[in-house]
């Protein structure tokens, strides 16, 4: 064997002149780098669906995206119900029942039936000459200023469409003058459905992202 021999080549090859044979990288080190790129691979692709699963299951609804970008939501508070306004049961509105119209007998039937709701009645007759065929809708309410957010809204339930009016006396009653359109008060069942309604608080409204 030649001293220019490359060692392992058993003979087989000899260096001649400035030729060299090319040598080979094992093959087996190559393995072992694409095997170890594609555990890398492997790992981070299964690191990043673990992390897609702990984001479905972990229900974080707090925060919504819109346009691609997160905000975070609270949940809105419970809604509660808006305190009453503090108005005057009917036992506590003392009525004057008055008849502007050619109609005999309206002041006192109508009375009766306010009595049978609940109301006082107080006076009972006749409307002064200032109203008497003057009314043209089917009653009005007449009484202190401090009616308008107690008394009035509470009798305004028994008949719709009356119409409201303050003057200058002193005490809490008040009048229903009966105008020429009046018919009927409105039956029990639609009154209390209004009075109930009107004393009712409203629920307050809910929170809004």
């Amino acid at each position: 064997m030649s001293m220019l021999t490359p060692p392992g080549m058993g003979g087989k090859y000899r260096i001649t002149g400035d030729t060299y044979p090319r040598m080979r990288r094992p093959r087996r080190r190559r393995r072992i780098v694409l095997a170890a790129s594609a555990a890398v691979v492997v790992l981070g692709a299964a690191g990043w669906g673990t992390l897609q699963l702990v984001d479905v299951f972990s229900g974080d609804g707090g925060k919504q995206t819109t346009a691609g970008k997160q905000t975070d939501c609270k949940p809105a508070p419970r809604a509660t119900a808006a305190p009453a306004a503090a108005l005057p049961k009917p036992a506590q509105i003392t009525v004057n029942v008055y008849n502007a119209t050619p109609r005999g007998g309206l002041a006192k039937t109508t009375a009766d039936e306010l009595k049978k709701r609940g109301f006082t009645i107080g006076k009972v007759g006749n409307a002064p000459a200032a109203y008497d065929k003057k009314v043209p809708g089917s009653g009005l309410l007449l009484g202190a200023p401090g009616a308008t957010k107690g008394a009035f809204p509470v009798l305004g339930t028994q008949l719709k469409g009356a119409t409201t009016r303050t003057d200058t006396r002193g005490t809490a009653d008040i009048d229903l003058i009966i105008g020429t359109a009046f018919k009927n008060l409105d039956p029990k069942a639609t009154a209390d459905a209004a009075l109930t309604a009107l004393t009712k608080p409203a629920p307050a409204p809910a929170g809004k992202c």
